[in-house]
């Protein structure tokens, strides 16, 4: 379940005067004219009243092209079609898909229980599971919201039953999710390629040496942790075990290799690799683990068209939003803005994280993309930043701001399937804050993170 379905269900997140206040205030920005102003008063108005994303984009976009009168309302519906008219996108529903069976077909547990004998008998043990489980699931979903729904109930049930702290619990399961969208597959960055014109397949291999580093940062302090408070290994090393459940878990264990090796090896294209995805996890859950019933086949393929329909919905919103921004030479603006900051890299890099972080705190993350990168990238690309490295940089942010509120998608996910409060949640949280923003300065300043894998496979 990627991260859009989240962001339906949640109703006003500010009190009923400030909402009346928002409203009259995109009023008189129409009055006076301020109708680029309007744009984002009107949009954010939308998003805290609980307005779904795709439709806060294009009812933005449609009141500020009837009040313009510039062009024809009908500009919208074609910018809107224009947007979602690209053959990467089709990887989305597959890999949404492939990801859905993968949950259904009894392949999570098999991880899982494959992880625990690889690294059970570390400090700490079940919380170093968890990481290198999600790091696994990660070659296969493409999507946090996913990693959390699906590992997260096993996860944390294992670890509350071994007697870790629930907020422990739920804070690494909530960071390790995060990983999903680093490691190819990734929905977010099929997004962005398409938005950037920036080739997918370099993407995805850019993403796997950063998501290998948030496992090893979030590690690092899963051990600091247990040790202060006194969590031991969960289980002594076998052999034996180790190598059953690798004999159980094998067959899955193939399909990141089949995904990420057909995409490096240029076997596949990213559409093609979520094409053989789905195929291969129907031939697990179906034929060799035969967990797969016509019953949940119908489900899960319901599940994807709904999920899938979210997506290109607001991707088709954030479309005409992106074109009315570049038509009004938004991103001008922004480069003349942060031209002092021009000849200093550095602090150029500071401020496009910043703005990434907070705009992940209220914006689900492909919108954000969506919106983002017609104004951010040219920014980056003025101050030498490679397109695929800004990539990584910007879904990288993106997924930390998945872990914050407002919107804090991850956390209201797992506090549904755990069963605690969003506060407890956010707490439990906020120590595998500080490892995912180490990574985040490492990949961001050491470009050679993210552009090494691309440059020997690609360039």
């Amino acid at each position: 379940m990627p991260d859009a379905m989240v962001a339906r269900r949640r109703g006003p997140i500010i009190p009923p005067l400030i909402a009346i206040i928002a409203v009259v205030g995109c009023i008189v920005l129409a009055v006076l004219g301020q109708y680029l102003v309007f744009l984002f008063a009107a949009l954010f108005t939308m998003l805290v009243l609980g307005v779904p994303i795709a439709i806060s984009l294009a009812g933005a976009c449609l009141l500020y092209v009837v009040l313009t009168g510039r062009v024809p309302d009908v500009v919208v519906v074609h910018r809107m079609v224009n947007g979602i008219d690209s053959f990467p996108l089709l990887a989305i529903p597959f890999f949404i898909l492939a990801g859905n069976l993968m949950n259904n077909g009894g392949i999570t547990t098999r991880i899982f229980d494959f992880a625990k004998a690889l690294m059970g008998w570390m400090r700490g043990g079940l919380g170093h599971v968890n990481v290198g489980a999600s790091i696994v699931f990660s070659g296969m979903s493409g999507a946090a919201v996913a990693d959390a729904g699906g590992l997260g109930t096993i996860e944390i049930k294992a670890m509350r039953d071994a007697g870790y702290d629930q907020e422990f619990a739920v804070g690494i399961t909530a960071a390790s999710s995060t990983i999903g969208p680093i490691i190819p597959p990734s929905l977010p960055m099929v997004i962005y390629g398409v938005m950037a014109s920036v080739s997918v397949g370099q993407l995805f291999a850019a993403g796997l040496v950063p998501g290998l580093l948030m496992g090893l940062v979030l590690m690092v302090m899963i051990t600091w942790l247990s040790r202060r408070r006194g969590y031991q290994r969960d289980t002594s090393f076998a052999l034996r075990i180790l190598g059953i459940t690798f004999a159980r878990a094998f067959l899955s264990l193939l399909t990141p290799v089949i995904i990420v090796g057909g995409i490096i090896t240029g076997a596949f294209t990213p559409t093609e690799a979520a094409i053989a995805a789905v195929v291969y996890a129907l031939f697990l859950g179906g034929v060799v683990y035969r967990t797969l019933t016509w019953r949940r086949l119908l489900r899960v393929s319901m599940e994807t068209i709904e999920t899938t329909a979210v997506i290109l919905m607001i991707v088709a919103g954030a479309s005409i939003f992106a074109w009315i921004l570049t038509s009004n030479q938004v991103t001008q603006h922004v480069l003349t803005l942060l031209g002092p900051f021009a000849d200093n890299p550095v602090a150029m890099l500071l401020i496009i994280n910043l703005v990434l972080i907070v705009v992940g705190c209220f914006m689900e993350t492909i919108a954000a993309i969506t919106i983002l990168v017609p104004v951010l990238l040219p920014v980056a690309v003025a101050a030498g930043v490679d397109p695929v490295h800004f990539g990584v940089i910007m879904v990288l942010n993106l997924m930390i701001g998945l872990l914050t509120p407002p919107v804090g998608m991850v956390l209201y996910v797992l506090s549904r399937v755990s069963n605690i409060s969003f506060e407890k949640c956010m707490r439990g949280t906020l120590p595998f804050l500080v490892p995912l923003v180490i990574a985040l300065l490492l990949v961001t300043f050491i470009p050679a993170i993210s552009l090494w894998l691309p440059t020997l496979v690609y360039r």
